[in-house]
Formats: C-alpha cells, structure tokens, sequence
C-alpha cells in the first residue's frame, strides 16, 4: 500500500504543470511598472526636445520687425503652446521674455544695485531703501532687464515653461513628483529694422515697488 503513495508524491514533485503561471504572476507587475516607467521618460524627452525646436522658430519669428507688437508675440506663443498641447494635452505653458541692451547684459543678468540700509542688508528692495533704477522702469530688477521684446538691436531671453501630469501613474511609489516640468530658453538679437535706443541715465528710486 506503501509503494502506490509513494509514487503519488514523486509524481507531484515532478509536476511542474502551471509553474509558469506562478512565475509570470511574480514577474509581471515589475515588468509592468520598468515598462511605464521608460514610456514616461521616453515621452518627456520627446516634450523636451518638441518644446526645443518651438522655441528655435519662435526665436527666429520673434526677431522680426513685424513681432514687435504684443498681439504679434503672443500668436507666436500660441503656436508654441498648440505644438505642445498636441503631446501634453493637460500642460499649463508659461511664457515669459526679457530684453537687454548688449549681450553682456544678459549674459550677467545683475541684479539693479539697492543702496540698502546697514541694518538690513540683505540684498532684497525692502521698503525704505533706494535701488539705482537703470532701465527707467520703475521696478528692481532682479535679474537687470525689462518686461517684453524691446526694440530693434535690443538682446532677448525668452523664456517657456512647461507643466504637466506624468503618463506614469505610480511615479509617487518611486519617489519622482507627480508632475513634469519642462523649461526651454532662447537668447535672440532682435534685428537691425531701426537705431537702438540709448541706454538710459540710471535713477534713483524708492522700495519698493520691486520684484
């Protein structure tokens, strides 16, 4: 009675019938989760480098006599943002653009100088202080440029920013933020339609306003 028992459990043993159900039970959800994950990564470079080439034939445009209007620069951002809608169709786009007189400017980015008080010199426009207002608009400028496109000959940073919800949806359980954020420059010299205007006599200026 002893020997048909016996048999029974080395059959069993041999029995490897459903074993790859069990292993592909435990392989599957990493597989699975590395297979999101390079989808996400993948597609935020292929946002990367969509918003990169925008910005390049955005630049160009924006260089023109013909952008120098407000209404001229905000169709070409329009553009910029429809091309990144087409990939990202919940993004929020930021676009933003600040001019300089020469490249060096830009390149430095100073920060308008504050004659501050010794009480409190923490490099910040506080109220009560005077910043050396250099371009006459009224603001310190962190950064020592102003608001727009500027003029003709006048140096351009634009500036796009990009948000928007991962394609992975467990990225919290690797540790990476739910959101992506994407940002993409462009330093342009707008073209030669007319004379650059002067650099302005710096002025004196009460904090704030300020930035």
């Amino acid at each position: 009675m002893t020997l048909p028992v016996l048999d029974l459990v080395s059959d069993l043993q041999r029995d490897d019938d459903g074993a790859s159900v069990v292993e592909f039970a435990l392989i599957a959800p990493i597989a699975m989760f590395m297979l999101l994950g390079t989808m996400d990564i993948g597609h935020s470079y292929y946002v990367r480098a969509t918003l990169d080439g925008a910005i390049q034939t955005a630049a160009r445009n924006s260089s023109l006599e013909t952008s120098a209007t407000p209404q001229a620069q905000q169709f070409i951002d329009n553009r910029v943002k429809e091309t990144v809608l087409t990939l990202a169709p919940t993004a929020t786009f930021t676009a933003t653009r600040r001019y300089y007189k020469t490249f060096s400017d830009a390149a430095s980015s100073r920060a308008e100088i504050i004659i501050e008080d010794p009480s409190n010199a923490n490099q910040k426009c506080d109220p009560g202080e005077i910043f050396i207002d250099a371009n006459h608009n009224g603001v310190w400028d962190a950064d020592g440029g102003s608001d727009g496109q500027g003029g003709a000959k006048d140096i351009v940073i634009i500036n796009y920013k990009v948000s928007y919800p991962r394609l992975f949806p467990m990225a919290r359980a690797v540790g990476w933020p739910s959101n992506i954020e994407i940002q993409s420059n462009s330093v342009l010299a707008n073209q030669p339609y007319g004379e650059q205007t002067e650099k302005s006599v710096p002025v004196q200026a009460n904090c704030p306003p300020g930035k």
